[in-house]
C-alpha cells in the first residue's frame, strides 16, 4: 500500500498492484485497472518510486531486503 495526497489535500491509501498507469496532464493522474481514475498531489515519478519501494517490500520483483 501507499500513501498519497489528493487534489483536496485528503490522504488515500493506494494498493500498488491496480495501479495500470501514472501520467502527468499536469497533474498526476493514476489509472487503475478497474478504470478508476485518481489525480494526486504527488509527482508521477514519487508515485512510481512509491510503488516501486512497496513491490520490494512484497518482494514482488524478487528483491530481497
Amino acid at each position: 500500500m501507499i500513501e498519497l495526497t489528493r487534489l483536496n489535500g485528503d490522504s488515500i491509501t493506494l494498493n500498488a498492484l491496480y495501479i495500470q498507469q501514472i501520467q502527468s496532464f499536469p497533474d498526476t493522474t493514476i489509472t487503475l485497472t478497474n478504470g478508476q481514475i485518481i489525480v494526486v498531489r504527488e509527482k508521477e515519478e514519487e508515485v512510481v518510486a512509491k510503488a516501486k519501494e512497496f513491490y520490494k517490500e512484497v518482494n514482488l520483483l524478487g528483491f530481497r531486503k
